[in-house]
């Protein structure tokens, strides 16, 4: 997974970020003050930085504009002004996202600067389990396995958010769309599917009253 630096001062939310993106696999350093960014670039090769505007030291603006290194950067930030989105774009940013945001649509956006980066794995491992992400692909015990693309895309929703717990809801959200009319019912079917077919009766694990989680080591 991807090597991700945090430069936020508000430690409550650099925790929350770091800790939510270490769940799925990701490894993180966590800055909190604009003036330090250069010296933590130069100890590590970075795939991705999550960046506020409003810091001690140098502003986000200032710090993108004066790397060392070159390194992706998503501007995390409660300025919402289109002239400070359009500056921020402008100043290379692959993406800008205003607070308060949504934990999952962040880590959403981080899987799709690092695809476009090509700083993520296109390949999922588990036991036996192998999945090609670009190719669509999943095979077991050597085997490759068919699945509808509906299946397909509740698998890479639980591989992509592995080890958070999932409501039914959200993933009908995630891999069935916002605009799908069908009732939660459906996600059970889904699983109850891949989990046969996988053998991952213990990998996907039930959440009581919510959903489900795809329990990973890491």
């Amino acid at each position: 997974m991807a090597k991700i630096l945090i430069v936020e001062d508000e430690k409550a939310i650099n925790t929350l970020i770091r800790k939510n993106l270490e769940l799925v696999g990701h490894k993180c350093i966590s800055v909190f003050d604009g003036s330090a960014v250069n010296e933590v670039a130069e100890m590590h090769d970075f795939d991705l930085m999550l960046l506020d505007i409003m810091l001690p030291g140098a502003d986000g603006f200032q710090v993108i504009g004066q790397l060392i290194k070159e390194i992706p950067v998503i501007f995390l930030t409660a300025r919402d002004a289109v002239g400070d989105k359009i500056r921020g774009l402008n100043l290379g940013a692959y993406d800008y996202m205003v607070k308060p945001f949504d934990m999952l649509e962040l880590q959403a956006r981080v899987e799709a600067v690092l695809r476009r980066t090509q700083k993520t794995a296109n390949q999922f491992k588990l036991g036996e389990v192998v999945v090609e992400m670009e190719g669509r692909l999943v095979w077991f015990k050597g085997n490759m396995v068919d699945f509808t693309p509906q299946e397909f895309n509740l698998i890479e929703a639980l591989i992509r958010n592995r080890n958070i717990a999932l409501s039914r809801e959200k993933l009908l959200d995630i891999a069935w769309g916002f605009d799908y009319l069908g009732d939660t019912r459906t996600v059970d079917v889904h699983i109850h599917t891949i989990r046969k077919k996988l053998e991952w009766e213990d990998v996907i694990k039930t959440v009581y009253k919510l959903g489900y989680r795809l329990e990973v080591p890491r």
